[in-house]
Order: C-alpha cells, then sequence, then structure tokens
C-alpha cells in the first residue's frame, strides 16, 4: 500500500478534484426549505435594526431641573427667565421639555405666598407654560415654621416634596439636565 504524502492532498493540482458543494448535495437548491429559513433569517437581522434607528430619529425628552437656594429676587428671577428661554426654544423646535424649579433654603421665599418677590411671575408661569412646574421643600418649610412661630404658606402653584436636596439628585438619577443659575 502506497502513503501519499499529506502535502499532496492539500496541493491543488496534485490532488484529486474534490465535488463541488453543490454536487457533494450540501447546498440547498433555491426555494427549499433551507434556502427559505436562511434567507428569512437575512431580513430578520437586516431589519433588525430599523426600530433602534427610527427611535432614534424621534424627538428627545428634554428634563431640566432648575435649583434655587438663595433669597435673591434677582437670582429668582434669572431661574424664572432661563425656564422661559428654555421653554421657548423648544418649543420653536417642536420638541417637549419638562422644567421643574426646585426651591429650598432661604430660595424657599420665591414660593412663599407672603415673601416672594416674583409672586405674579409663578401664577404667570402656570397658566402660559404647563410644562414648568414648582415644587417646595418641605424641610425648609418645618424649619421655617418653628423659627416663625406660624405656618408657611406656600403658592398654590408648587407641590411640596420631603426634601429640595433630595428632589435634585432623584431627577438628576432620572436622566434630568441640572441648573443652578
Amino acid at each position: 500500500m502506497a502513503i501519499t504524502p499529506l502535502w499532496k492532498n492539500l496541493c491543488w493540482p496534485h490532488a484529486s478534484p474534490a465535488k463541488t458543494v453543490r454536487e457533494s448535495g450540501l447546498a440547498p437548491e433555491f426555494g427549499s426549505p433551507p434556502m427559505i429559513r436562511t434567507i428569512a433569517l437575512a431580513f430578520t437581522l437586516l431589519f433588525a435594526a430599523l426600530p433602534a434607528n427610527a427611535q432614534d430619529k424621534a424627538p428627545r425628552e428634554h428634563r431640566l431641573v432648575i435649583h434655587v437656594d438663595d433669597n435673591d429676587a434677582a437670582r429668582m428671577n434669572l431661574a424664572l427667565n432661563n425656564a422661559a428661554n428654555v421653554s421657548q426654544f423648544y418649543a420653536e423646535k417642536g420638541e417637549e421639555v419638562q422644567i421643574e424649579i426646585v426651591a429650598y433654603g432661604p430660595g424657599l421665599h420665591m414660593l412663599r405666598e407672603d415673601t416672594s418677590p416674583v409672586k405674579e411671575r409663578i401664577v404667570s408661569f402656570s397658566q402660559s407654560m404647563p410644562n414648568v412646574s414648582f415644587a417646595a421643600c418641605g424641610n425648609t418649610m418645618d424649619n421655617m415654621k418653628k423659627a416663625e412661630g406660624k405656618d408657611i404658606p406656600i403658592t398654590p402653584k408648587a407641590k411640596v416634596v420631603t426634601a429640595g436636596v433630595v428632589r435634585i439628585m432623584e431627577l438628576q438619577e432620572q436622566g434630568w439636565s441640572y441648573l443652578k443659575p
């Protein structure tokens, strides 16, 4: 028995011609069930990426939290101006934006019915920009109540949260952008 060197079987001119894949019966014929499954899988993989591309083109939801902790009318007005400018910018682009102004510490005066220097603007905002909301710090309200010996009246346009700092943290953890004017 003659032994053929391995290299002769691997080199084309010296090796015996092999059957093609089609001749061997391993390749599916066009229209056969294996070929249809292969084509279906190719289309599935091709179009699987389309929903992701469609989502990229959908308008993003913009969200901004504005931090107010100073009892300074100019700073409060700046926060309101920022909110108005951002709201107008996205409205002109046809995109939605949510804005929440969180006031705590001395900044809580912004939302107090009895001491707010921007009370009229807050009322105007609630009427013309429903996408802007206000949050008052409950901890600050409690401390002011103890110091002043009376309940702290907050504008009805604001919701009371347990802690202003925690509210800002939670919004940032949810992907909200942060601004301190």
